[in-house]
C-alpha cells in the first residue's frame, strides 16, 4: 500500500512539475529591454531621450559612422534579433511534441477479477510521419535564411541612408563656406563702389544694390545654417544618438567614380541583390511548406503506456490484486481529402506567386542599376564639365568685369549678375559632387556592394571664391 501511494505522489509531482513557469531570463538584450520598460513607467522623459555623443562631434570620415551606425542602429539590431530568434526555431520546429502523462482516478472503484481499480497512470508520444520532422525543421531554416537575407538588405540599406546624410551634410558645409566667403567678397566690392560713389563716379544706386545683396545673403546663410541642423538631426537618427550631436563632414572628401561596365553592375546586383536573396530563401521556404503538405497525407502514429492499480480486496474469489499493464497504439486518418488537397494547392500557388515577385523585383533591380549609372555618369561628365570648362570661364568673366568696372565699362549690375552667376555654379558643382556620392551610394546598395579597384578619380575641386580678383579701388 505504501509504495502505491508513492506512485500516486510521484506521478501527481510529475504531471505539476510540467506546469511550472518558465525558466530565467537568457537572452541580456532581453533582461535590458524589460528593465528599460520598468523604469521608463516612472521616469519616461528621461529613457525616450539618446544621450549626445560627444566623441562623434566635429569632423569625422563617412567611414567612421558608418561603423558605428552598423552596431547600433535599431533598424540593424532588430533585424539581427529576428535572425536569433527564426534560428532558434530550428530545433523547436523538427523536434517531437511534448509526451502526454495522464493519470485516472475512480471515485467508484471498478471491480475486475483481479480486484478493484484503484488508479490509472498512462504516457503516451505522438511520432510524425516519416519525412515530417525534417521538412518542419527545413521550413524553420528557410524562414531562417529569409531573415539572414533581409539583414544584409537591411544593413545596406543604413549603410546607403548614411552616405546619402553625409554627402548632404557636406553639401551644406561646403556651401556655407563658398557662401560667407561670397558675403566677404560682396563686402569688399560695397567698399569699393562706396569709393567710387563718394568720388562721384557712380550713383548712390551701387551702394544700395551691394547692400541689398549681403542682405539676400545673410538671409541665405540663415537658411542654410537651419539646413545644417535638420541634415546633423537625421545623420544622428541614423546613428542612435541625440539628434543635438554636432556632426560634420570632412572639409574634402572623395565620393568615387564610376565603373566602366554598365553589364558587369547589372550581372552583379543579380548574384549579390540582399533582397534577391530573401526572394529566394522565401521560395525555398514555400516549396518546404508544400513538401510538408504533402506529408499531411500520411498519417501520424501515436505510442503509449497504462498502468492500472489493482487492489487485492475485491468482491472476487480469485481476486490476487495484480497490476494491470496495457500498450497502446493510434493513428489518426487522414480522410478529408479535400481539405489536404486544398492545402497542397494553397502551398504550390505560394510558391508560383514567390518566384513570379522575384522575376518582378529581378526586373526592378535590373532597371534600378541602369537608371542610376545613367544618373551617376551624368553626375560625373557635369563635374568634368565644371570643373574644365564652365567655372574658369565663369572665373574669368569676373575677373573681366571686376576690370571693366573700375574703368567704367560695365556698370554694376553687370558686375553683381557675374558673381552672382559664379556663386551658382560653385554651388551647383557642389551639388553635383554630393549627388554623385548619393547616387553611388544607393548604386552600392542595389547592387550588393562595389568593388573599389574599379572606380576611377573624379575632377579636382575648382579654386574657391576667396581666391577671385577683386574690383581695384580707385
Amino acid at each position: 500500500m505504501a509504495m502505491r501511494y508513492t506512485v500516486h505522489f510521484l506521478s501527481l509531482f510529475l504531471l505539476l512539475n510540467g506546469c511550472k513557469s518558465a525558466q530565467q531570463i537568457h537572452d541580456p538584450g532581453y533582461a535590458q529591454v524589460s528593465q528599460a520598460v520598468h523604469q521608463a513607467a516612472y521616469s519616461p522623459t528621461q529613457e525616450t531621450v539618446n544621450p549626445v555623443a560627444a566623441d562623434l562631434e566635429g569632423p569625422h570620415s563617412v567611414e567612421e559612422y558608418i561603423q558605428y551606425a552598423l552596431s547600433q542602429n535599431p533598424d540593424i539590431q532588430a533585424a539581427r534579433k529576428r535572425v536569433e530568434a527564426n534560428a532558434y526555431q530550428v530545433p523547436v520546429a523538427s523536434s517531437l511534441q511534448d509526451p502526454n502523462l495522464g493519470m485516472t482516478f475512480y471515485p467508484e472503484q471498478v471491480q475486475t477479477a483481479s480486484g478493484p481499480q484503484e488508479f490509472a497512470l498512462n504516457i503516451s508520444q505522438k511520432f510524425p510521419a516519416r519525412g515530417k520532422l525534417n521538412a518542419q525543421g527545413e521550413l524553420a531554416e528557410s524562414q531562417t535564411n529569409e531573415t539572414r537575407a533581409q539583414l544584409a538588405a537591411v544593413e545596406l540599406a543604413t549603410v546607403a541612408k548614411v552616405k546619402r546624410a553625409y554627402y548632404e551634410l557636406y553639401f551644406i558645409q561646403q556651401t556655407i563656406n563658398v557662401t560667407e566667403a561670397d558675403k566677404q567678397l560682396l563686402v569688399e566690392i560695397r567698399d569699393v563702389a562706396n569709393v567710387r560713389y563718394k568720388t562721384g563716379k557712380v550713383s548712390q544706386q551701387d551702394l544700395l544694390r551691394a547692400e541689398l545683396e549681403i542682405s539676400n545673403v545673410e538671409n541665405e546663410l540663415i537658411r542654410l545654417e537651419q539646413k545644417l541642423v535638420s541634415g546633423q538631426a537625421k545623420l544622428a537618427r541614423l546613428l542612435h544618438i541625440s539628434p543635438q550631436t554636432k556632426l560634420l563632414a570632412l572639409e574634402h572628401i572623395e565620393p568615387g567614380s564610376l565603373p566602366a561596365d554598365l553589364d558587369w553592375l547589372q550581372r552583379q546586383a543579380i548574384a549579390s541583390r540582399p533582397e534577391l536573396h530573401a526572394q529566394l530563401a522565401t521560395l525555398e521556404k514555400d516549396r518546404q511548406a508544400l513538401n510538408l503538405a504533402r506529408l499531411a497525407y500520411k498519417p501520424d502514429v501515436t505510442l503509449g503506456a497504462t498502468w492500472i492499480d489493482v487492489g487485492s480486496t475485491g468482491v472476487s474469489p480469485v481476486a490476487n490484486g495484480n497490476d494491470s499493464f496495457l500498450i497502446t497504439a493510434g493513428i489518426n486518418l487522414p480522410v478529408y481529402r479535400k481539405k489536404l488537397d486544398s492545402a497542397v494547392r494553397s502551398a504550390e500557388a505560394k510558391a508560383v506567386s514567390t518566384a513570379r515577385t522575384y522575376d518582378s523585383l529581378k526586373d526592378e533591380t535590373l532597371e534600378e542599376v541602369a537608371d542610376l549609372f545613367a544618373q551617376a555618369k551624368s553626375q560625373q561628365d557635369l563635374l568634368t564639365l565644371f570643373s574644365e570648362d564652365i567655372l574658369p570661364k565663369a572665373r574669368q568673366t569676373l575677373e573681366v568685369s571686376s576690370q571693366a568696372y573700375n574703368t567704367g565699362e560695365v556698370d554694376f549690375l553687370q558686375l553683381v549678375d557675374n558673381w552672382r552667376e559664379l556663386l551658382r555654379f560653385e554651388v551647383s558643382y557642389l551639388r553635383l559632387e554630393a549627388s554623385l556620392g548619393q547616387s553611388l551610394a544607393e548604386l552600392e546598395r542595389v547592387i550588393g556592394g562595389i568593388d573599389t579597384q574599379a572606380l576611377q578619380p573624379i575632377p579636382a575641386a575648382p579654386e574657391a571664391l576667396d581666391n577671385l580678383p577683386l574690383p581695384v579701388e580707385p
